[in-house]
Parts: structure tokens; sequence; C-alpha cells
């Protein structure tokens, strides 16, 4: 028998943990020269706040809104997939995570924090700490991970069940957010403010 075939087969992992360290880096880099905070001003070393309407909201490493960045890898996921004849899984999830990064960047630009805090009820937003950022971004690859493991059908299910969660708890959700930051509409503005 051949050295070759005694051999285990190495499976290729779709993760390229140095290139997407990197990404995340220099995302984070990115937003410090821009002037974002590293933590929440407040100090307190608590790694969650669940008060969407607070000085702490975008500034520990999780709250409510973490979990409409796994949705944002639910729907990269879904989207490159089609691409996966032509693009291995390690490109995939790095384009997801540049992406994510990006918009991470453009969130806390003076433009989106300006626009969120005139059209949504996000009054208190002045941009997310960099720590959030970056878990941010980390709970985007933890949703493709996630729904690169599951059929699309499991998938949309619990894509739904997370955005309906939201919109009970929190009166926003993924979509919501979407349509407030691009047609804001006074009806929803209304509904989530508690009229």
């Amino acid at each position: 028998m051949s050295n070759e075939l005694a051999q285990p087969v190495q499976r290729r992992s779709q993760w390229n943990g140095p290139v997407l360290a990197t990404i995340i880096a220099t995302m984070a880099a990115v937003l410090w020269l821009m002037g974002r905070t590293p933590w929440c001003k407040c100090g307190q070393l608590v790694p969650w706040s669940w008060t969407v309407q607070s000085m702490h909201n975008s500034q520990h490493l999780i709250d409510p809104y973490t979990f409409t960045h796994v949705l944002h890898g639910f729907i990269f996921f879904a989207a490159l997939w089609p691409l996966r004849s032509r693009l291995t899984a390690p490109v995939r999830i790095t384009i997801a995570c540049v992406i994510e990064g990006l918009w991470e960047i453009l969130e806390n630009s003076p433009l989106i924090i300006e626009r969120y805090r005139a059209a949504t009820i996000s009054l208190d937003y002045y941009g997310d700490s960099i720590a959030n950022s970056v878990f941010d971004v980390l709970a985007c690859l933890l949703g493709y991970a996630i729904a690169s493991k599951l059929r699309w059908q499991t998938a949309t299910m619990i894509f739904l069940a997370v955005e309906v969660t939201l919109l009970l708890t929190i009166r926003d959700s993924l979509l919501l957010n979407v349509i407030m930051l691009t047609f804001p509409m006074d009806a929803i503005l209304q509904w989530q403010s508690g009229g």
C-alpha cells in the first residue's frame, strides 16, 4: 500500500483563522482611529447589557442586537452558497467576515449614527464600542457556522424564531432595523416607542 493511501484524508477546514483574525483586528484598528471607545464608558466589566434604550446598549460584548448579527451570518451563508462551485468554503466565509467588518465600520460612521438617532428608537445611540463590534463580527461568524450545518428549512425556522423573539422582547428585529434605516415609517416608530 502506498504511503499516500495509508495517510488519513485531511479535510480542509472552512475556517481560515489567521485571515479572519486579521480582518477583525483591522476592523478594530479602523474603529480605534475613528475614535470609537474600546469599552462602555461606564467602566463596568459586565459582559452583557439587555436594556436596549440605555447608555449600555452596543457598549458591552453582548446585547439583544447580537442576535441580529447571528442572522447576518445566516444571510451571508445563504447568499454565498450558490457560489460554492466557484469559491471555496474558506473564501466564502472570508467574504462574509469582510462584509460584516465593513458594516461595523459604516455603522459607526457619523452618517449611520445620525440616521439611527433620527429615524429609529435609538435616540441615545452614539455608536458601538470596539469590543461590541468585535463580538458582532464573531456573532456573524457563529451564525454562518450554524447555517452551514443546517438544512435550509431548519435555518429558515430558526431565523424566523429569532426575529419574532426580538419583536416580542425589544420591539425591534433585523427586518425592522433595515426598514427603519432605509424607509422609516411613523407607524413602526410609534409601536417601537410603546405607543
